[in-house]
């Protein structure tokens, strides 16, 4: 064990520890659960690469030094020591436990870089060093913005990669009739494509959101220090932070202009959590459709078939569970869930800080994990294995008639269902007997073809039947 001190005393710290006094004491305090999503202490990493290198540039820290701080800060970028970063996510303080974790961290391996041991901070310290003109209250909104761009690039792909499985789907049913429902009644036949390319431009709209997520991410209050004021650093910091950290990470990363404002709200968390809020609600209303589609399969709809993925009951033999959607139901559960967490944790901001920006990450950052970590295998495991069972709407389902209103009118199209349902004819027999009409025309009214037209268009009339009779 090696002894640290700080401004409250002293603490026993492991010899191998990269982390320090401050850490431990968070451990006690917080303990360890749940921890730190990693995105965050890796974009927490590139922020203090970014301050380090500002900080060389303006003679802060010596070239050796800074080289140290950045190899230090370039391992953590690539996922190295994660199990140095103990300290639990819903930490108290605004997010200073993180930071001195970090801080920490980065100043232990740059003294490792040097041939030093761990805990000797002369001339290489967490805070005289790493944390030189910096606060956790602009470099944590700043790491969280920055791994939530990351977390929805990578949603916006995998959202582009379900859409297109969608309308695959509904290019490959485009001519499979199904029967339309409303409120879980029998409405209107309709085709299978149809359904799934309503979902596929339900995931279209997702998709145009998440990518205008960063518009709002990108604009940070790196250099801010404090409250926004910059008190503790020098203006050249504060105008060249953020262009390092744009130039390490690649994102298109903007100095707020006001940066007392970007420090006290943290409103675009919630604006980002809403969108993925909606997301969630796609996915529970989508996963609970393919069930029921699915469902039976030999005493419910049965018009889908999902991929069958595992044994559905230890008691019923033969039974298999639509898992993949109630997955996807269950994601979408607990995104709902962070989203109120950080809507509440939003409005609980006080004067000039959010001293609850711990519990927005964890949240927004989990519910960022949690749908990529779904998107993929609802994808492949699910959605592009759908089958149509190939049980067309039975023709004595009385909800066939309403394709004859525009021939028939209300009126005729309501003899026609009465006469199925009092004579338990299907809608042929009936559309001819009660409603007057061809066989060769009820076929083309109600056609695939004409159900998927945009509103009704008369059909075109059946060739005779036979010769044209002769004049006497």
């Amino acid at each position: 064990m090696r002894t640290e001190q700080d401004m409250l005393g002293s603490m026993e710290v492991p010899d191998d520890a990269l982390y320090g006094i401050h850490t431990v004491r968070a451990l006690t305090n917080f303990g360890s659960w749940p921890p730190v999503d990693p995105e965050l202490v890796k974009a927490y990493a590139a922020v203090k690469l970014a301050c380090a290198r500002t900080n060389c540039d303006l003679g802060a820290l010596t070239p050796e030094i800074a080289a140290a701080v950045e190899a230090a800060c370039l391992e953590l970028m690539a996922g190295r020591h994660l199990e140095q970063f103990p300290v639990s996510a819903l930490q108290g303080g605004a997010g200073t436990s993180l930071n001195m974790n970090v801080n920490e961290v980065v100043a232990n391996l740059a003294l490792r870089q040097l041939g030093r041991k761990p805990g000797d901070y002369a001339g290489i310290g967490p805070l005289d060093t790493v944390n030189l003109h910096q606060s956790t209250n602009d470099t944590f909104p700043t790491a969280l913005k920055v791994a939530a761009i990351r977390g929805c690039r990578e949603l916006d792909a995998e959202l582009t990669r379900l859409h297109a499985a969608f309308q695959e789907l509904e290019r490959k049913f485009a001519r499979t009739v199904k029967m339309g429902r409303t409120e879980l009644m029998d409405a209107v036949p309709c085709t299978l494509g149809r359904t799934f390319g309503a979902m596929a431009e339900a995931f279209a709209r997702d998709r145009w959101r998440i990518f205008k997520c960063e518009e709002r991410l990108r604009v940070v209050n790196l250099g801010g220090t404090a409250i926004g004021t910059g008190l503790g650093a020098p203006r050249a910091f504060i105008f060249q932070a953020t262009d390092r950290l744009r130039e390490i990470t690649g994102f298109g990363l903007a100095r707020a202009e006001n940066l007392v404002d970007a420090t006290q709200n943290a409103d675009v968390f919630a604006e980002v959590s809403g969108i993925l809020r909606v997301v969630a609600c796609n996915l529970r209303k989508i996963g609970g459709d393919l069930r029921l589609l699915a469902s039976g399969p030999d005493c419910g709809l049965g018009e889908i078939r999902l991929p069958a993925r595992q044994a559905g009951s230890s008691i019923m033999p033969g039974k298999v569970n639509p898992v993949l959607p109630e997955h996807a139901e269950s994601v979408a559960l607990q995104v709902l869930a962070a989203d109120l967490a950080i809507t509440q944790a939003v409005a609980a901001g006080q004067l000039e800080l959010n001293a609850f920006l711990p519990v927005i990450a964890h949240n927004l950052l989990g519910a960022l994990r949690l749908l990529n970590g779904l998107l993929p295998r609802f994808r492949e495991l699910c959605v592009t294995g759908i089958e149509a069972t190939g049980a067309p709407p039975a023709p004595g389902a009385i909800a066939w008639a309403t394709a004859l209103v525009p021939r028939l009118g209300y009126a005729g199209a309501a003899r026609v269902a009465e006469a199925m349902r009092r004579n338990g004819w299907d809608v042929h027999r009936a559309a001819v007997e009660a409603g007057g009409l061809k066989a060769a025309e009820v076929e083309a009214w109600l056609a695939p073809e004409r159900l998927l037209q945009l509103g009704h268009v008369q059909p075109a009339a059946p060739p005779p039947s036979g010769p044209e009779p002769r004049n006497s």
